[in-house]
């Protein structure tokens, strides 16, 4: 499963959705999911995937292309429940569900502007040529082992 969040109107927040349109042009039969933002909502759409790969662009220190594995957290950082992070959705996916969430992962992009009705950068069109190779390998090879062994930035939160 495939989740991209994006909005294709604000500059480099269009990667997720981007990156998603190639996986769905390259890989029809990969189950994706584009938003604007993660949302709670989406802990059903990953009820039954086995592996969960998120999209998105990327800002401040991140490298140009990152790729690490994600896990649940509890997402404090605000009280509404209108956008999630990755691991926030994990931990209520916990909840919901009851049971552990599929192994996840996040594929970052950087971006570098995000302003309204802005196009995308040449950084980050050039950036998404750069990124097709690796993204198209963990679409072809859908194991989390092996994705694991291509993690690019370790994650800072440990595994529950």
């Amino acid at each position: 499963m495939v989740l991209a969040c994006g909005n294709p109107s604000r500059g480099d927040d269009a990667i997720g959705p981007a990156l998603l349109a190639r996986i769905a042009k390259a890989f029809p039969e990969l189950p994706t999911v584009e938003d604007f933002q993660f949302q709670v909502e989406h802990v059903l759409d990953m009820e039954e995937a086995a592996l969960v790969l998120f999209l998105d662009a990327g800002t401040g220190d991140l490298p140009p292309i990152s790729f690490t594995e994600v896990f649940p957290h509890k997402d404090t950082g605000s009280a509404s429940t209108h956008a999630m992070e990755p691991s926030g959705l994990l931990a209520v996916f916990e909840t919901v569900v009851g049971r552990a969430p599929p192994p996840a992962f996040v594929f970052c992009v950087r971006g570098e502007t995000f302003g309204l009705g802005e196009p995308m950068s040449e950084a980050a069109v050039a950036r998404l040529d750069e990124a097709w190779p690796l993204l198209g390998e963990l679409c072809e090879t859908p194991d989390a082992e092996i994705w694991r062994a291509r993690v690019t930035v370790p994650s800072s939160a440990p595994r529950a």
